[in-house]
């Protein structure tokens, strides 16, 4: 697409946007994911489809830069301590799933009759998974911080990882490596170590400072510039390091994961890598060439089918080694069966160095593609035919209009001292809850609670919803309870709603959702154990009291401005130390 205005590409920007915003919804509507849809568009619209664009590679150069940005994402969520906790995964469960494909998956190259080093070189590319897809997937599943979703983010971060030593192998492979000496491979070790060294130093004595700075200044552009510069900067640093930017995002990200900029820091990057990851798939989807696969289609089809065939192998093992249920395993070989965009740069580099040659680069690329477009489907097949297991509710009462004044939705820790003072005082509370266990257990202790989730209208009205003269939110899931509140908006506008919130954040969305009053789960007691400290202190009853009320009042004005503003709003009706302020005054 050549035709521009005042220098910008706008008919290739808006062709972009619209296949994107055209094709997601309708793969996500039809149950395929997001992923698939973004492939789909860019098959469409690319060089192998509709035509409109020439040079697929050359958007997915700059496409790569959301892979970056979503690793820097990652490594803001990973704390130094969280990521020691993780090291036997990632590198007894990670390394042994590596090391394992790279086995089983070069024997594939040897069968079809190719060298060594090229088998070698073909394989090791199909171990490296999508990042981006897996993560991806494990974000929508909702599976992201759960323990299996840990473990397999574990063994991306040791393929990420892996990459490094991978390259250099490539170039021990390549032919005249030998004349590379030792002191030339010392050379790239040590530039890589020292590269990781000054990005640690930076990050612990550099960005707070540059951020306060910055802060003071309150200029919200030139702090997403400044997020934006450690996200990219740091990936370049690493490159000039020789290691990959992917790493040096995450590596930055993990740096900056304990710092009071943190949140910021995410919430100016996280636009960005939402667009340019949507981007990366569209791009993947236009390197497509139908052309090569047409002319090798039967090579390409055997190499798929082995390749997948053998790495699922692979990975079950591997998981069922480190005591991973079937079930497991086999959700973890599902989204890690495919190859991923670290490959690119793995067959790029052997073809600069002469391992493989153009027209086996291009069918390794499409094998990795369709290997890629295959794994939303894999899930989805995965999904249908094992399906979540569902908890027996054989012998649970299920929701019925009992006349009760209060309708109480969750019955765990907090909606079991939220019933309290309503039983004391003689009100009738009809409860819901979806733990059966928790379910069974209330049962033995005298409570009636039903079987019921609350984000389902009908179980709603079946639990009586609309003739209740209130209704109280206190399950710990952000999301559901907030679009339980939109349902309660939508259906029972008249009858008041509480609810518990997470957060500030997560008060603001429940009130724009419709609750007239959201509690934060930990205020109060918060509140409650100051008190107790100043009067372990000797400060007299009378003065705890005005000191908490003000801290109350304080509170409600500032989420009175957050609410009519941002997060940010209201931070000078913060009590901070007194001699920090000083300081920063001065």
């Amino acid at each position: 697409m050549a035709t521009e205005s005042a220098g910008v590409d706008l008919p290739a920007i808006v062709t972009l946007l619209g296949a994107a915003v055209v094709a997601v919804p309708l793969f996500k509507r039809a149950g395929l994911g997001s992923v698939l849809g973004y492939l789909a568009a860019g098959l469409a619209i690319g060089p192998f489809g509709l035509g409109l664009f020439s040079d697929p590679m050359a958007i997915l150069h700059v496409a790569e830069l959301g892979v970056v940005m979503f690793l820097f994402i990652i490594g803001l969520e990973m704390q130094p301590s969280r990521l020691w906790a993780m090291r036997r995964d990632i590198f007894g469960l990670g390394l042994a799933q590596v090391l394992v494909c790279m086995a089983l998956l070069s024997l594939v190259g040897l069968g079809l009759g190719y060298p060594f080093a090229p088998s070698l070189v073909a394989g090791t590319g199909f171990v490296l998974t999508s990042t981006a897809i897996v993560m991806q997937m494990l974000e929508e599943r909702g599976d992201l911080s759960a323990p299996k979703g840990q473990r397999i983010v574990s063994i991306l971060l040791l393929e990420d990882l892996a990459i490094v030593p991978l390259l250099a192998l490539v170039a021990f492979l390549a032919p005249g490596a030998a004349d590379v000496t030792l002191a030339d491979r010392a050379l790239g070790v040590g530039m890589g170590l020292g590269a990781i060294a000054v990005l640690i130093l930076a990050g612990r004595y550099l960005i707070n400072p540059v951020f306060s700075v910055l802060a003071g200044a309150k200029a919200r552009e030139v702090m997403t510039a400044a997020a934006l510069l450690i996200v990219l900067g740091a990936a370049l640093w690493m490159q000039l390091g020789g290691l990959s930017a992917a790493m040096g995002a995450f590596l930055a990200g993990v740096l900056l994961s304990e710092s009071t900029y943190r949140h910021q820091l995410e919430a100016d990057v996280e636009p960005f890598r939402g667009l340019l990851l949507g981007l990366f798939f569209l791009a993947v989807g236009m390197a497509l060439d139908l052309s090569v696969v047409a002319a090798n289609w039967r090579l390409i089809l055997g190499s798929v089918v082995a390749l997948t065939l053998l790495k699922m192998l692979a990975i079950y093992s591997v998981a069922r080694l480190f005591k991973a249920s079937h079930r497991e395993a086999v959700e973890r070989l599902v989204l890690m069966a495919q190859g991923g965009e670290f490959a690119f740069v793995l067959y790029k580099a052997a073809l600069s160095v002469g391992l493989i040659n153009a027209e086996e680069n291009a069918t390794l690329t499409a094998v990795i593609i369709i290997s890629m477009v295959m794994t939303p489907l894999f899930v989805l097949a995965h999904d249908r035919l094992m399906p979540k297991p569902v908890a027996s509710t054989d012998g649970l009462p299920m929701p019925e209009d009992d006349g009760a004044s209060v309708l109480l939705i969750g019955f765990g820790r907090f909606g079991q001292v939220v019933s309290q003072p309503l039983f004391a005082s003689g009100y009738k509370v009809s409860i819901i809850d979806i733990d059966t266990e928790m379910i069974t257990t209330a049962t033995s202790m005298g409570f009636k609670v039903y079987f019921g989730d609350g984000t389902r209208l009908d179980i709603l009205h079946a639990a009586g919803a609309t003739h209740a003269r209130a209704i109280i939110i206190c399950i710990d899931n952000q999301g559901a309870a907030t679009r339980i509140a939109h349902l309660l908006r939508d259906e029972c506008p008249l009858i008041p709603v509480f609810a518990r919130s997470y957060d500030r954040r997560h008060s603001i969305d429940l009130i724009k959702a419709g609750v007239e009053v959201p509690i934060r789960e930990t205020y109060e007691s918060a509140l409650l154990l100051g008190g107790n400290l100043l009067r372990h202190f000797g400060v007299d009853e009378g003065r705890v009291e005005e000191t908490l009320n003000d801290v109350r009042l304080r509170d409600a004005d500032r989420f009175a401005l957050q609410l009519a503003g941002d997060i940010y709003s209201g931070r000078d009706l913060l009590r901070v130390d007194a001699g920090l302020a000083v300081e920063n005054s001065g």
